[in-house]
């Protein structure tokens, strides 16, 4: 007897969660569960491998977390755009931008809307920034250089 209600409750725990995550998809109102939610129309996101081949190809890195973090450790060669200071940053470094085919932006990982924002600043501006899928925990993650100190 106690077999059959513990199996009951499962199927019907089952059959909530089901139903759940069906309403979820089809509701238009659910939750993004099988991407990044801060990805948006129009943006690119682009895995750290080929962000590693499209910087050693020309391309230039914008590190958008604050400027600290930037000072501590950063993709060589990349400048710092913290979006918190954008307006005064994006002027020391526009000539740089607008001089480069290829603009990738990272921030400080999953969950980080920096990077996210700061690719829409620049497409504003007219530069047209991809972003680094995962930001910068990929790219140490993935062994690659890292640049410490404030120097590009």
């Amino acid at each position: 007897m106690r077999f059959r209600f513990a199996g009951r409750v499962c199927a019907i725990g089952l059959l909530a969660a089901g139903l759940g995550l069906a309403w979820n998809a089809v509701s238009g109102r659910g939750l993004a569960l099988g991407r990044n939610v801060m990805v948006k129309e129009g943006d690119e996101v682009v895995p750290v491998a080929e962000a590693r081949a499209r910087i050693e190809k020309g391309a230039l890195a914008v590190d958008a977390r604050p400027i600290d973090f930037y000072n501590m450790q950063h993709i060589p060669g990349a400048l710092p755009l913290p979006e918190d200071d954008f307006e005064a940053a994006f002027a020391a470094i526009e000539t740089r931008l607008r001089a480069s085919s290829d603009v990738l932006v990272y921030c400080a990982g999953f969950g980080c809307e920096a990077s996210h924002n700061l690719s829409r600043k620049l497409k504003q501006h007219g530069i047209p920034a991809a972003i680094l899928e995962e930001g910068w925990p990929a790219w140490q993650d993935a062994g690659y250089p890292i640049q410490e100190g404030p120097r590009p």
